[in-house]
């Protein structure tokens, strides 16, 4: 006979562990990008392994999640502050280096804690899923980032820096856009549902 009660997801599961593991990785990461000024040598590569790895558990965490149904409260909280610190953090320092220039960070940033904020503001009119533009604003910013990281000059050319540049404008031109649309989706959301309570009324 089967069990028409679902049994509650325990919190310690391994998409939460997975979760766990990106935000400790965040200050090793830190770290090694720190080491050495961010020069070429062993630390950045320990750098951008740290950043893979930590990479690799979000879509992990997240696959485990649907497929084994391990859904909780606390990774549904965790898991954008874990994508968040790692981001931001790599934004940051790479400014901070000088690779990346500041304009850009700042950018991506006010974006992502606007749109966090947003969706606080408007979570009594109902909930904003991850839209398509959404993910692929994270894909191309997760890419622009790695390619950022890694030793491109000294590797492969002065060349190699300018596709990291491109990829890092497609990204920045991407966050905006689909900035914009949150909040044109936001105001939609809240004018349908005060529009609905009025009409119970």
């Amino acid at each position: 006979m089967t069990d028409s009660v679902s049994r509650p997801v325990p919190l310690l599961n391994i998409a939460n562990v997975l979760t766990t593991v990106r935000i400790l990785l965040v200050p090793f990461f830190i770290w090694f990008l720190l080491a050495d000024n961010g020069a070429g040598g062993v630390f950045r590569w320990l750098a951008v392994l740290v950043f893979a790895v930590a990479i690799y558990t979000d879509k992990l965490d997240g696959d485990l999640a649907r497929s084994r149904g391990l859904i909780t409260n606390f990774g549904k909280i965790a898991d954008p502050i874990a994508d968040k610190l790692l981001i931001g953090s790599a934004l940051i320092l790479l400014s901070v280096l000088g690779d990346l220039p500041w304009w850009i960070t700042i950018v991506i940033l006010v974006r992502e804690l606007g749109i966090t904020l947003l969706r606080f503001v408007v979570i009594r009119y109902g909930v904003m899923p991850a839209s398509r533009g959404g993910k692929l604003k994270t894909v191309l910013q997760t890419l622009a980032i790695f390619l950022y990281l890694l030793p491109l000059e000294s590797w492969l050319g002065p060349w190699a820096v300018w596709v990291a540049f491109a990829v890092m404008m497609l990204a920045v031109v991407v966050t905006v856009v689909t900035g914009v649309d949150y909040v044109v989706k936001a105001m939609k959301l809240r004018r349908a549902s005060l529009a609905g309570t009025e009409g119970q009324r």
